[in-house]
């Protein structure tokens, strides 16, 4: 285990806010006045150079965990959810008349949440027949599913695979039925194991799992239980995130409302136990494949979408709430449920704002994203963007090298454990000035 030097001025305490850098700029300074720039890219092209994913969001969920941040509903009975997947069959009808996809086909797709496990298999089916249609994934090189453990069965699991789904994330967290239930997850450990046997009963390509690291009530005692319960399950992958504590969570706003730090780790422990988990993993045959993610080396250990969308692919996000990347925009969906259902119905594309980014931005986005794997390779930014990043970002990196978060070798530039697992604060570094030190989201 490594001995881990803290971000300067980086607080220790689990804040209120959100670490988890996932585009650039910050969503924050996206806007409504942009939109006309995302129907434009839209309806130009074809792109068949570039590959394209879509995200499917599926927002409902048994129950709200006391940390989740995303637009998700527990309330909606079943003519409703059939409401919203009429609605979300049709948006995907209108990308399939859009100029810009003309003739592509999706290298990736994932199914997000909320839990798209939520779904009957009966719903499933009527779905991906409405897509179907129009689009296929036969030519996809991966196809995501998220569940939620207490949420399968066997014949459902079934009905997934049957739609072409070639990886299943397995939303875990912990093994720990208390810390389950302090935190509002819906499932208990026994359905854990119980769907893991059928997942691997069934046959899927690949299968990972999720665990978080400092939920609320977690120890040392039963964080290594934890990872030795996932090791012994010999998952394809693992993604262990450290528990941050977003502005729109139960657990923030009841932190807020009593003037009190929110009752998990600090960050120092969080990296500890992720840091003990990697080691762990690692002594099983599994590599470090970016911050938050381990795989058992194989030809079923890949992450095409995120390798892609880390490297400027175009990403269609359908769904209320849902992100878009698309030719150098980025736009998200409006994020209330009559409205989104509502312009979907009318044969609108419920955009809601946007932002057209430049070539540099673009060069920053992939950069700070790479840099999550723990490398980076100076020569394809080179190719790509005609920049010397070690020199247009001399001072960033040069920090990281004397904090000892990275080493630099000719192109190559890696990031030492210390700094993988602290690299989402790191990355402002990396930042235009007048997006440093601002709300990310």
């Amino acid at each position: 285990m490594v001995q881990l030097p803290q971000v300067k001025q980086e607080k220790v305490e689990t804040e209120i806010g959100s670490h988890f850098v996932a585009n650039y700029p910050p969503f924050s300074v996206w806007s409504k006045d942009h939109v006309p720039a995302a129907i434009e890219k839209l309806d130009a092209g074809p792109y068949p150079q570039t590959p394209l994913g879509l995200y499917v969001h599926i927002p409902f969920c048994r129950k709200r965990c006391r940390f989740c941040y995303f637009r998700v509903y527990t309330d909606k009975n079943g003519s409703e959810v059939d409401v919203y997947m009429d609605a979300l069959a049709r948006e995907v009808d209108l990308y399939a008349e859009r100029a810009g996809l003309a003739g592509r086909q999706f290298t990736f797709v994932y199914f997000g949440g909320g839990t798209p496990s939520f779904l009957s298999s009966q719903q499933l089916t009527r779905m991906i027949e409405r897509i179907n249609t129009r689009w296929t994934w036969d030519a996809a090189k991966e196809v995501t599913f998220e569940c939620e453990p207490g949420t399968l069965k066997e014949s459902k699991l079934q009905t997934i695979k049957d739609i072409g789904v070639t990886r299943i994330s397995l939303g875990v967290e912990h093994f720990d039925d208390e810390i389950l239930e302090a935190n509002g997850r819906a499932h208990k450990s026994p359905e854990i194991f119980r769907a893991y046997d059928w997942i691997r009963q069934i046959g899927f390509p690949q299968v990972n799992i999720d665990l978080i690291a400092g939920m609320m009530g977690e120890t040392d005692a039963k964080w290594s239980e934890t990872v030795e319960k996932a090791v012994a399950m010999k998952p394809d992958s693992v993604t262990i995130y450290q528990m941050e504590m977003p502005h729109n969570t139960v657990l923030s706003r009841e932190s807020k409302s009593a003037g009190t730090a929110p009752p998990i780790a600090d960050w120092p422990t969080k990296q500890r136990w992720v840091d003990e988990a990697f080691d762990r993993f690692a002594a099983e045959g599994y590599v470090v494949s970016s911050a938050y993610t381990l795989v058992k080396p194989s030809d079923r250990s890949g992450f095409v979408y995120r390798d892609a969308l880390w490297r400027g692919a175009d990403l269609i996000g359908t769904g209320v709430a849902s992100f878009s990347h698309f030719q150098g925009v980025h736009y998200q969906n409006v994020d209330g449920w009559d409205e989104y259902v509502a312009r979907c119905q009318k044969g609108e594309l419920p955009i809601n704002r946007a932002l057209p980014i430049t070539d540099h931005q673009r060069l920053i986005r992939e950069m700070v994203l790479q840099l999550k794997t723990g490398r980076l390779n100076a020569a394809y930014f080179r190719d790509k963007f005609g920049e010397e990043i070690t020199s247009v970002f001399n001072q960033a990196f040069g920090s990281l090298v004397n904090e000892k978060f990275a080493e630099i070798d000719g192109d190559e530039v890696r990031l030492t454990r210390a700094g993988l697992l602290q690299v989402d604060p790191l990355l402002q570094r990396f930042f235009e000035n007048e997006f440093r030190s601002i709300r990310y989201t």
